[in-house]
């Protein structure tokens, strides 16, 4: 597992994009042979996506041939909804590059047999390949999509009961009230995301340091789920300072003398 420590949010999101960019680019993605990309929500990629807009808007790169697959949606929202993954996905990524709509994908939760969605989903991963890089980001208690502490580090596409916990963090998008917050969700499994070909974890702020200890400095461990990485052969996780709060002296040395000439954002492309 790499760490890439920057000294800031906007730094972070900056590399992370323009290592996305670089992989497309070097992969040459085609009509037959697309480059599959699956991608995250929340507030930790937001940066990202406005750095890729950019990336996008000035030729550097195109989607024309790249497929994604997002980790999660919930149950029983519109997609028109606020709120939703989908919208969440419009408003900050698709809606501002060129991409053929039949080359998203994101979970159905208003599906009319959400367990066979989350089959198809997983079957059309695997008919394209599998995922080439799957970009995500983590919980303050180190979860993964919606796979929240205790669940099964070989888990697959799901069904999903959202713990109180997570829709009372959920709920600053919901007018503050839990009780908007949908209970069920549909989400990729920690084995679906670590079967892709490479993993980014982006984690950012103090309120995620300790999540970062737990999946760098200890062990595999299915209430930190995050950590499974640790097991991937080519796992990355790209970080600000803040969120570097927790972890050991000597660590952190470590990862910034290997690292020390990969960290300019400028250098990827």
């Amino acid at each position: 597992m790499r760490l890439i420590i920057q000294d800031s949010y906007d730094r972070m999101s900056k590399w992370v994009a323009n290592y996305i960019v670089n992989s497309i680019n070097d992969f040459g993605p085609t009509p037959e042979n697309p480059f599959v990309l699956g991608l995250p929500t929340g507030s930790s990629p937001v940066g990202t996506y406005r750095e890729l807009v950019k990336l996008v808007k000035s030729g550097k790169v195109t989607f024309d041939n790249v497929i994604t697959f997002n980790m999660d949606e919930y149950v029983g929202i519109e997609e028109g909804h606020l709120e939703s993954y989908h919208s969440f996905m419009r408003k900050n990524l698709f809606e501002h590059i060129r991409m053929p709509l039949e080359n998203i994908n994101i979970l159905n939760g208003n599906a009319d047999d959400l367990e066979e969605e989350c089959n198809r989903y997983e079957k059309k991963i695997t008919a394209l390949g599998g995922i080439h890089l799957f970009l995500g980001g983590i919980g303050p208690d180190g979860h993964i999509a919606f796979n929240e502490p205790g669940s099964s580090l070989y888990s697959r596409t799901r069904i999903k009961t959202l713990t109180y916990d997570t829709r009372i963090a959920n709920s600053r998008f919901f007018e503050d009230d839990v009780d908007q917050v949908p209970k069920l969700a549909l989400t990729v499994g920690v084995a679906t995301v670590t079967d892709a070909k490479e993993v980014i974890l982006i984690v950012n702020g103090h309120g995620k340091a300790r999540a970062l200890h737990k999946i760098i400095e200890e062990g595999v461990n299915h209430m930190w789920t995050a950590s499974a990485l640790q097991l991937h052969p080519k796992s990355m996780i790209v970080c600000d300072v803040d969120a570097t709060a927790e972890l050991r002296m000597e660590t952190v040395r470590y990862f910034r003398d290997i690292e020390k000439d990969n960290l300019d954002p400028g250098k990827i492309l």
